[in-house]
């Protein structure tokens, strides 16, 4: 242990022997690393955050809701594509210099790197961006940067909703050129039947009266098909008003404590999914953590029980007539097809006037079945497409708008700039204490016995003279003074920074 102290103040002896030659390296250190450290720019970060609402009651209860999950992962994916980051160089202040498509190329490769896209949770996601141009002020790039935010914010809105409904429009038309085409063919058809039957009626035995049936049976057959149709649009409607109509309601006075408490908790719930909002959703969780209290409570206090809503009674009696309704309707619908099919079998008596008649009649029935096909189709299409508009089904809520940076993200230039005032002064003790290694001197005795193998009998002390210790100790003052001067520097470095980040903000 004496060893180790003994060489520890050899080694400080000999950089404070030599301390002017360490102060001297630590300043040019110390200068050349502020003067880096300058000019590095200053990079400003801006974050948003949004959420997806992806769920909506009335198209699950309807169940025509569209793959809503794919389609925002389609965007996320497709948000930093390089058609979407041309958008956002040309809507801010980087495409002003861009006048060629090399240049143009060049500000989306430098974009990708700066933009980032992530997904927290399944419908969070947080949408950043930096900005740290030399060429611009640290006012500029804060600005910047948020703006480049904001444009991307913008492009998912246009993906999601302007995009959907773009694509819907374009499908109600195809839809609608279909039905036009099978309409043709199908009145074509018909009137080919309706040949066929005027140019034998001759060889079909009473051909008046089986005629008249069949013809009659038909025209109810279609006004039945028209019928359900018109049920089945009726009964989704009800359907989807029961959906966010709570069973129960609670009376002013009629019930109170945990009960009452619990009743408005849950008619609270199933107003929120009807607004569409999901389980993930933060009113959602906290609902539900409610609930769950006073569910507890309430099973405390014992059985009360609660106030049936008189509109939610009416919806499903509403309900229940629509529903035999419809039952009614499908099966008149399934008797006047058997009692077509056997007035067909009677209405001809000559065999080949009968297979042609049944191959006319299937072809009918063919193109039939296609046109109630597209129909049904094509209104389920519409009434998606309504939802859609009104309800949005995909909808997304700015959590968190674009934020104002306040100070540079990086670097961290105070804790660099005391990271160089400390490499400075390490630097300079390290230069001095290399150069006592360089130069054969010996601080102590015992240093000087190890070295020669000589034994070392005293030592004379230095004795200066009242002269020689006025200059030392003002050589002394000289070097405390140029130390403090770093210090100095350090902090007037740092209160310009500071000065400059208040500016910013």
């Amino acid at each position: 242990m004496t060893n180790i102290l003994d060489e520890v103040r050899i080694a400080l002896y000999g950089i404070w022997h030599r301390r002017w030659l360490a102060l001297g390296v630590a300043w040019l250190v110390c200068l050349l690393g502020w003067l880096v450290v300058a000019m590095v720019p200053n990079s400003y970060e801006s974050k948003a955050r949004i959420f997806i609402q992806i769920d909506d009651v009335l198209s699950d209860q309807i169940g025509i809701g569209g793959n809503a999950k794919q389609d925002i992962e389609r965007v996320r994916q497709t948000l930093t594509s390089t058609v979407n980051l041309e958008k956002v160089v040309r809507a801010t202040r980087l495409g002003d210099k861009v006048t060629n498509d090399k240049q143009m190329e060049s500000a989306v490769a430098g974009l990708a790197t700066q933009i980032k896209v992530v997904s927290q949770q399944d419908n969070l996601f947080e949408i950043s961006a930096t900005s740290g141009r030399g060429s611009y002020t640290d006012a500029q790039n804060a600005k910047l940067a948020q703006d480049v935010v904001q444009k991307m914010i913008d492009i998912f809105r246009e993906e999601n909703l302007a995009g959907g409904r773009g694509e819907m429009t374009d499908s109600l038309a195809f839809m609608d050129q279909q039905l036009a085409d099978r309409q043709k063919d199908l009145e074509a058809a018909e009137q080919k039947r309706q040949e066929f039957e005027a140019k034998n009626a001759a060889l079909m035995p009473g051909t008046g009266s089986v005629t008249a049936k069949l013809e009659g049976a038909r025209t109810e057959l279609r006004g039945v098909e028209s019928d359900l149709l018109a049920a089945q649009s009726a009964l989704a409607s009800i359907n989807g008003q029961l959906s966010g109509t709570a069973p129960t309601i609670t009376i002013p006075g009629a019930q109170g404590g945990a009960h009452g408490a619990l009743a408005q908790a849950l008619a609270d719930l199933a107003s929120m999914k009807a607004r569409g909002l999901t389980d993930s959703h933060p009113d959602v969780l906290a609902a539900k953590a409610q609930i769950a209290s006073l569910q507890r409570q309430a099973a405390a206090e014992g059985k009360i029980g609660g106030t049936p809503n008189p509109a939610y009674a009416s919806l499903q009696s509403i309900k229940a007539d629509r529903e035999a309704s419809m039952v009614s309707l499908q099966s008149r619908k399934a008797s006047l097809q058997q009692e077509i099919g056997q007035l067909t079998g009677q209405q001809y008596s000559e065999p080949a006037v009968a297979a042609e008649a049944a191959r006319i009649n299937r072809d009918y029935d063919v193109l039939k079945d296609q046109y109630d096909k597209l129909l049904r189709d094509r209104e389920q299409l519409r009434l998606r497409g309504q939802v859609e508009s009104e309800h949005n089904s995909v909808k997304f809520d700015v959590i968190d708008p674009p934020s104002t940076p306040r100070g540079p993200s990086a670097p961290d230039r105070p804790l660099l700039l005391m990271l160089v005032l400390v490499v400075g002064l390490a630097a300079g003790c390290g230069a001095a204490f290399a150069m006592a290694q360089l130069r054969s001197s010996y601080a102590t005795t015992g240093q000087l016995e190890r070295a020669t193998g000589m034994i070392v009998l005293g030592s004379v002390s230095l004795t200066q003279t009242a002269a020689a210790r006025a200059r030392q100790w003002k050589q002394l003052k000289l070097f405390g003074g140029a130390t403090a001067g770093l210090v100095l520097v350090l902090f007037v470095l740092l209160a310009v920074e500071f000065m400059k980040r208040r500016m910013v903000a």
